[in-house]
């Protein structure tokens, strides 16, 4: 253990609940894809959980490398890296999948079968981006002239761009954004104003697809959930009766690991309902764990961010940290019928690439945060004088 501690800095306590709750994915994405293996046949479990297993090393080996870079740099990195985020968001709503006749374009397809939801890799750069703005402008009186386009113009592009496939994302991002903002002592009537713009952006871009319905069909799904959530009718709203069904079947106690029987009727039983999963399985008392878990990451991220020595390593952890929280709380709620059906995903223990390496890469950004006040940053770089200095450090240094 003391020659593991020598590699693995930071807050201890946040590395330790990231591995419990990625060893609780194994057992439920395991139980929650079986219905999935019985319609494609053995082999295919087998190719699940290996594709699991592989996303959760690369996931921890993305956290690894990024707690072991100084958080300085991400404000640097994320300006390097928008252009891209935001290039990478018109390939993929340009060259979207539809599936089952619904408009999908969220993922990016990429060789050997796999996919990458670009949106979670805009959402981060953008905050980041977003919190190393408001650093360099802290005790500035920031109008909307000047903020505009460094500021305000990236995070209306990124939604825009986000918002026709995927709702929910581009509300999280929204959301969070505004919160940073005011975390960021941003103007108070600018964010009004912002909240105001937003608004009317939303409608504007209801109404065009009302005018114009190929422009997406996505308006008519939102419409369909949320007047099911409003009246709460089965019929409309297959999923939420299914997961309530679930919910209510796991008692106290739970059914057992692995019998769990709305997993064979629940679409995305693996992924944006397998919290439905662990509460049949493991009822009230695993549901609760499962909440409290992330209850402590949100502490710990909160002891991160007002325990920073920089205010830009204080924002970045409100901007990555923030992401996780919200998505896992979105998610948990849907599956109890808190919220409308959104298709959000629990971080860490959801089957799915793009929200395990996103959620890594955020944890080992708030772990570099933490590095800087724990006294550890220091060990990041080499000590030897004789060294030649390093040029991309110094390019960063100086961007």
């Amino acid at each position: 253990m003391s020659s593991l501690a020598k590699y693995i800095r930071g807050d201890r306590v946040i590395w330790t609940l990231a591995v419990i709750l990625s060893l609780m994915s194994f057992l439920s994405v395991y139980s929650a894809s079986s219905n999935i293996a019985f319609s494609n046949g053995v082999s295919h479990m087998t190719s699940i959980m290996l594709k699991h297993l592989m996303y959760l090393i690369t996931g921890f080996s993305l956290m690894y490398l990024a707690h072991n870079i100084p958080h300085k740099y991400y404000g640097n990195l994320s300006r390097l890296l928008l252009p891209i985020a935001i290039l990478l968001l018109i390939i993929t709503l340009a060259q979207g999948t539809t599936i089952g006749g619904a408009n999908a374009a969220r993922w990016l397809r990429l060789p050997f079968g796999l996919s990458f939801q670009t949106s979670s890799f805009a959402s981060l750069v953008l905050l980041a981006h977003m919190a190393r703005y408001l650093s360099k402008n802290a005790g500035k009186e920031l109008g909307l002239k000047e903020s505009f386009l460094p500021l305000l113009l990236p995070l209306f592009i990124v939604c825009g761009l986000v918002l026709p496939a995927n709702f929910s994302t581009a509300a999280i991002i929204f959301t969070i954004a505004v919160m940073l903002m005011f975390v960021g002592s941003y103007p108070l009537k600018n964010i009004a104003i912002l909240l105001g713009s937003g608004a009317l952006s939303l409608l504007l871009f209801i109404a065009a697809v009302k005018a114009f319905p190929k422009v997406s069909n996505r308006v008519q799904t939102w419409e369909q959930r949320i007047q099911s959530f409003m009246t709460g009718d089965a019929e409309v709203n297959y999923q939420v009766h299914k997961a309530k069904m679930a919910i209510a079947e796991g008692g106290l106690l739970g059914v057992g690991s692995g019998k769990s029987v709305q997993k064979n009727f629940l679409p995305q039983s693996n992924s944006d309902f397998i919290y439905a999963v662990i509460v049949e399985e493991y009822g009230l008392i695993g549901g609760l764990a499962v909440l409290i878990l992330y209850l402590l990451l949100f502490m710990r991220i909160l002891k991160v961010a007002t325990k920073a020595t920089t205010l830009f390593g204080s924002l970045l952890t409100v901007a990555a940290g923030s992401g996780i929280l919200i998505q896992a709380f979105v998610n948990m709620g849907v599956a109890v019928n808190v919220f409308p059906v959104t298709g959000q995903t629990l971080p860490l223990i959801s089957a799915g690439g793009s929200s395990i390496w996103m959620s890594c890469l955020a944890l080992g950004m708030i772990l570099s945060v933490s590095r800087s006040y724990m006294g550890e940053e220091a060990a990041i770089r080499m000590t030897d004088e004789d060294l030649p200095e390093n040029p991309f450090e110094t390019e960063l240094s100086n961007a």
